[in-house]
Order: C-alpha cells, then structure tokens, then sequence
C-alpha cells in the first residue's frame, strides 16, 4: 500500500513481509496459509501445496503439469475441464481456487493493518503470461472477494518501484528469477513519469524450483547408488528433500559448502532405519544449475535482439526475485550484460511496492504516471492450412489495434470460422486457442474469393476484441475474447460462496481467540489477587459473598472459553474487569 506518498510492504501476523506460497489442510480439516503450512509440510506433506503458479490456467495434459506431477508430494488429478486440480484430504480444489486462499490471507493481513474491509486489488503475474492464465489469476482473486482493477506484469511493477518518484530518464532490464517463473523486460523510464515496456520475454516454468529439483536429484541419485532405493516413492522423504535443497541452496549463496544430513530418511526392506549425510559445494551446485542460469541468459539475449538494442544501451540492470541471490546468477547476469546489477531494491518485495503504485494511480485522479504495457504475445487467427497468421505481434504497446484483409478459399462458400490464437508458433495447433466465432451470411462467390478485414483490439486490461466483416456486404461479426481458466461460472460462484464462508469463520475464530487471550490474563490477575483479598475480607459475611460471586465470575468465563461462545465471553469480559477493580480496589487498601 502506499502511505503519505511512499509504497510500502505490510508485515503478516507473524511480521514478516514475504508470505510463502503454500496452502495446507490439516487431519482436522484447517487451512493453513504462508508460513504455518511450511512448517508442517513435511509431516502433512500430501496436503501441503507449493508452487501452484506454475500449473495455473494450463491443461492437465501439457508437458508443465505432467512433469510437475512426478516432482511433488501433493496429488495433481484431471479436472472436469481438462484442467490440473489439487486433492487435499478427501476434498479436489482448483488451482485458482488454491491461489485464492493466499489471496484470501493478503485481503485479511491488509484489512487487519487498515482497520476496514478491502475490496479491489491489483495483482502481479509473471510478464510471459498467456490470456488463459491471466484470467485464472482474476478468478482466484473474484474467489478471494477481490474485485481486480488491474493485473500487470512483475517486471513492470518492479520497475515502478526503481523508477517512482526519482525524476530519471533511463532505460533499464528487469531480471526476474522467482521462485517458479523467470521474466525478462526492458523499459524506458522517464521523468515525465512515463514507463514504457519495449520488450519482455520469458519462461513460467523456470525458477527457483527448478534449482531446487536439480538438488533433489543428486540426493535422490546418491541414495539409489547406496541403497537401491528411490526416495521419491515416498512422499514425506520427498517433502524432507525439497526442504533441505532449498535450505541448502539459499546457504550457498552465503558459504562454500553445507552438509544435507537427513537422519532417518527412509526404512530399508529389513525395517533398519537408513539416514542421508552429504556435502554440497557451491561449485557443484552451479555445475547442476548451469544450463538453468544459461537458459535465463539466452531469453535476455532474444529479447534484446526483439527490441533491437545493443546491450550498451542498458542503463541499469535490476534484479528481483529470491534466486537472483545467487552469486552465479548475478555474475552470470553482470556478465551478459557489461556491468554489475543495480543493489538498489529489494528482490522479495520490490514487486509488491510497484503494485502499491500501479493501486494508488488508479485510484488518485492527481497521480501523474503512465504506464504502457506490452502484450507478451503474438495474437492471430488459424488460416487455410492450418497456419497460424500474426495480426498483433508480440511486444505490440497496448492499447492498439490491428486489421488484416484475408479471403475465403472455397467456391459458395457463405460462412466462415474464425478462431482467434496466441502463441509465437507458425503452427496453429501448438497455440492457445482463445476464442472461436462465425461469420454467415457471405455473398456466394463461385467465381473469385470473398475479401473479409478481420481486426483485432487490446485495450489498456489486456481484454482482446475480435471483428469480421465483408467488405462488399458489410456483414459484420465479432466477440470479446475472454480466455477460460477451466472454470464454470457456477463453479466460481460456488468457491466465492465458500470462500466467504470461510472469511467470517476465520473472522469468528480470531474474536474469540482474543477474548480468550484477554478472560485468561484477567483470570490470572484475579487469582493472583485471590489470598491477599480472603485474607483481608474473611472476617465479615459481605466479604465471603463477595469472594463467592467473584468465584463463580470466574467459573463463568472458563465455562464459555471451554463452548467457545464469543458473545457471551465477551459480555463476561465486562464481569472480569469489575471484579479485577474491586480485588485491586481491597489490596490497595491494605499497601
């Protein structure tokens, strides 16, 4: 949020800034969110979802979901749409509706902080997102009872927070190498507050837990090679494994060398308990992770290429997400690109403070920034053949607009389908397809082709709009693109119902939480109190009456702690406190 002109990251309930993207379901049926659900995930490890950025708004069957299926300890199952689903305990969720419940927690922290409800947001996703897993990103937030104003990309909003109120004209490249995702995007900054995309390219499905897996691999290696026994058959020994690579990782960024030591990994087929002791160097560690951060470097170089610029004409370099703490990455990066990288910013939050920007600009009339977003991909329609024709290349500034003459390919033909993809392939069936129409009522033409201007639209909400018409007729034809996440909107409207049936749930709990907190430390104050009162007041019948009521006033509050009935501690509350009054009123007496 952004605070007397300075965006600044609101700490959670345990007070940290950065809130870990895992969701859990305890045996008893809980939601734990962040930090919570980490630490328990290798005892609950099936029920324990990381990660679930990288399988939003994509098929169950693409090659992302099915290699994801065999690296993780939770169920990955079809859903009804051909879309991946999570199952925890003996529930299936969406993975939008597994992003709503972080969603949800943020919408709580923000209103704890603020004092009032919060009902619009704007929310960050990876700049090589395609329509359909922008669209599921808005639906976890509709789920989490988010009304999303805005959805930019995470270079672009780390780039607002380097550039927002510096007076600078620069052009810059933002590297992001998160946790699943990896961005690159060169913008022009200027002090007229103008931020400009040029290019932007990446891959949603490289980052940190790709480091990670490779880590896993080499434990999981070394332990077959000792013991013939593959540790990924068990998924608390897998839990066990993701956690100690990622502990190890982030310590090599910090030392030379660290040691895995996993006692008690795994049984062996005579029951003997088996333990896994090993040393990690850094060097070993960037000789596994070499083609990764190559991999990063090689889409740095496409996207210059794209925007046709020299890498002298980088300004500065900034580097966000947690992986960009590797010291291989940042020299990789320093390497590529002729100059050490900008320290400026901090990599975890520095995407959550140019959202608080992109927010307070949307809602404050007098805010004098614009930003021009890009589209990450080419938009285009199937041809003849099935070929993929580019009416809206990739990297085109939005808004804009596009039209293209095409004509038809059969003699009478009085109809025509057009089906609206994106994607950079020239192939149109290894794009996304984001929407279908039909155009009828075309003037027959046996003797030559009917002309048809098909025009495409992107507005500043990235919405694509479709138009066909013939250009002897005028019959006309279009839609508004909206891609699909695999849900109904009967199924959303049911996970937002529950959604906010949980909201007050979790409202109710904490209530009576601090009324418990608040009745047991008066409780305690009042027992404390308790000798020293009889002491003074055993001698007379009023003072036994009153040392009586005083008891059962306690026995009162235990009573609706034990049934959990909120209204009633709290009206018991009141009872508390005039008996903590009058014990303090006696004892002070007696000083």
């Amino acid at each position: 949020m952004v605070e007397g002109g300075t965006p600044v990251v609101i700490a959670n309930r345990g007070g940290y800034k950065v809130t870990p993207s895992m969701v859990a379901i305890t045996e008893a049926g809980k939601r734990l969110v962040g930090h919570i659900a980490k630490r328990q995930a290798v005892t609950n490890a099936e029920n324990s979802v990381y990660a679930a950025k990288r399988l939003i708004g994509r098929k169950f069957h693409s090659p992302q979901v099915q290699a994801a299926i065999g690296n993780v300890p939770y169920r990955i199952v079809e859903g009804p749409h051909n879309d991946p689903r999570i199952q925890l305990r003996d529930k299936v969720y969406s993975v939008p509706e597994i992003s709503a419940m972080i969603l949800q927690e943020m919408k709580m922290i923000a209103e704890d902080y603020l004092g009032h409800e919060v009902h619009k947001a704007v929310v960050t996703v990876p700049a090589y997102f395609n329509d359909g897993q922008r669209q599921a990103t808005r639906d976890a937030g509709a789920i989490a009872g988010l009304d999303v104003i805005r959805i930019i990309n995470e270079p672009t909003a780390a780039a607002l927070a380097y550039g927002f109120g510096k007076n600078i004209d620069r052009r810059v490249a933002v590297y992001d190498l998160g946790g699943g995702t990896f961005d690159i995007s060169v913008m022009e900054i200027s002090s007229a507050g103008v931020f400009k995309v040029v290019s932007t390219a990446g891959d949603t499905f490289l980052g940190g837990e790709d480091f990670d897996q490779r880590i896993i691999d080499w434990l999981v290696q070394g332990f077959r090679e000792e013991h013939d026994i593959d540790l990924r058959q068990d998924r608390m020994a897998l839990q066990r494994l993701k956690d100690a690579a990622e502990k190890a990782k982030c310590e090599l960024s910090s030392v030379v060398e660290t040691e895995v030591n996993l006692p008690f990994i795994i049984s062996s087929a005579r029951s003997e308990a088996l333990h896994l002791q090993r040393l990690l160097t850094r060097s070993q560690l960037e000789e596994l992770t070499d083609d990764l951060v190559q991999r990063t470097i090689e889409i740095c170089d496409m996207t210059l290429k794209e925007a046709g610029l020299e890498k002298d004409e980088i300004e500065d370099v900034i580097l966000v997400g947690g992986m960009t703490r590797m010291p291989k990455v940042q020299a990789a990066v320093a390497d590529y690109f002729e100059r050490e990288p900008c320290k400026g910013v901090h990599p975890d939050e520095v995407v959550a403070l140019g959202a608080a920007i992109q927010g307070a600009a949307l809602v404050d009339d007098e805010q004098d920034m614009v930003l021009l977003d890009v589209t990450p991909h080419t938009l285009g329609i199937m041809v003849h053949g099935g070929l993929f024709e580019e009416l809206i290349p990739q990297n085109s500034t939005v808004p804009t607009s596009r039209s293209k003459i095409f004509t038809t390919v059969r003699d009478n033909q009085t109809a025509v389908k057009i089906l609206v993809m994106q994607g950079e392939s020239k192939r149109a069936d290894e794009n996304e397809l984001l929407g279908e129409f039909i155009l009828t009522g075309l003037r027959r033409a046996s003797a030559g082709a009917v002309e048809i201007e098909v025009t495409f639209e992107i507005n500043a909400d990235g919405i694509v709009s479709v138009h066909a018409k013939d250009l002897e007729t005028g019959k006309a034809q279009s839609i508004t693109v909206t891609a699909t996440s695999g849900l109904t909107k009967d199924e959303i409207d049911q996970m937002v119902d529950d959604a906010q049936t949980y909201a007050v749930a979790r409202r109710d709990d904490e209530e009576l939480e601090r009324a418990k907190q608040e009745a047991e430390t008066l409780i305690a104050e009042i027992q404390r109190l308790f000798p020293k009162v009889e002491e003074v007041v055993a001698g007379s019948d009023f003072g036994r009456d009153a040392i009586d009521k005083a008891r059962i006033v306690v026995e009162k509050a235990r009573s609706l702690m034990q049934a959990g009935d909120t209204r009633g501690l709290k009206e018991q509350i009141e009872a508390l406190n005039r008996t903590q009054r009058m014990f303090k009123g006696v004892v002070g007496k007696i000083g």
